[in-house]
């Protein structure tokens, strides 16, 4: 019994501190982005990582999700003879959820798990460490490009996740089950908000700083873990990154959710 509460206790240290120095990370992240000298390219190059990389992916992911909420829609409004309100259905289950949650989730697989590999791998080759001898910030010149290209381009890969997804709708739900054109917009244009819209910037821009955060940390802190050393160690964190963002991010879309309804 004794031994079960010191393993427990050591656990929910070991906890604390990962929660503070995941904290610390973010905060010197942040700070980065506002300390001289300030570079575009490194920005740029992150741009180019974090949103072209993930275009296609978003744009097929996007389309597909789009037929589907047509194609169930269509029939289930049908049942209670309100198939003409297929494009409210389709705008605002996009724009309010899927749309920025979706894109979140992809984005995770797509760059938070090569995040967390590069800045591991940097970390265990000592690369780091190389940088800090240099007196260079490892913080404002590898981590802070990242959130500030997550910060610009989450936002825009879910609006062209929700544009893509309401065409795929209209695919679908007019052009190959005969809905009304005419009512399909005037149900969307009609039923999304100004409120609808915030919150789904709201949502892009706290997942893109949960994606980036969550990732970089866990490898930048990969030494420090169980079992962290080697290309094994930087494996783990990588699968744990992934798994803890996605996880992230469905638990902040409810607190947001909850908090805006």
């Amino acid at each position: 019994m004794i031994e079960w509460l010191e393993n427990l206790g050591a656990n929910a240290l070991g906890t604390l501190i990962e929660i503070g120095r995941a904290g610390v990370f973010l905060f010197w992240s942040v700070v980065g982005i506002f300390r001289p000298p300030f570079k575009i390219m490194p920005i740029i190059k992150q741009i180019h990582v974090i949103g072209a990389t993930s275009f296609t992916v978003i744009f097929f992911t996007g389309a597909f999700v789009g037929m589907v909420l047509g194609l169930q829609g269509y029939y289930t409004l049908r049942m209670f003879g309100a198939e003409g309100a297929l494009g409210s259905a389709v705008a605002l289950s996009l724009v309010r959820e899927l749309g920025p949650v979706l894109t979140g989730l992809m984005v995770t697989g797509r760059v938070g798990s090569s995040i967390c590999a590069e800045v591991g791998i940097m970390r265990i080759s000592e690369q780091i460490d190389a940088l800090e001898c240099m007196a260079i910030d490892p913080y404002r010149y590898l981590i802070s490009p990242k959130v500030v290209a997550s910060l610009i381009t989450l936002p825009l890969l879910t609006a062209i996740f929700n544009i893509v997804g309401l065409m795929g709708g209209f695919l679908v739900g007019v052009r190959l089950l005969g809905g009304s054109e005419g009512a399909y917009m005037a149900t969307m244009k009609s039923s999304v908000l100004a409120a609808d819209i915030r919150m789904c910037f709201i949502k892009s821009v706290c997942f893109a700083i949960l994606i980036v955060w969550i990732c970089a940390d866990r490898g930048y802190w990969v030494h420090k873990s169980r079992n962290g050393f080697g290309a094994e160690g930087v494996s783990r964190a990588t699968t744990h990154a992934v798994v803890i963002s996605s996880v992230a991010i469905l638990v902040a879309d409810y607190i947001i959710t909850s908090i805006l309804l």
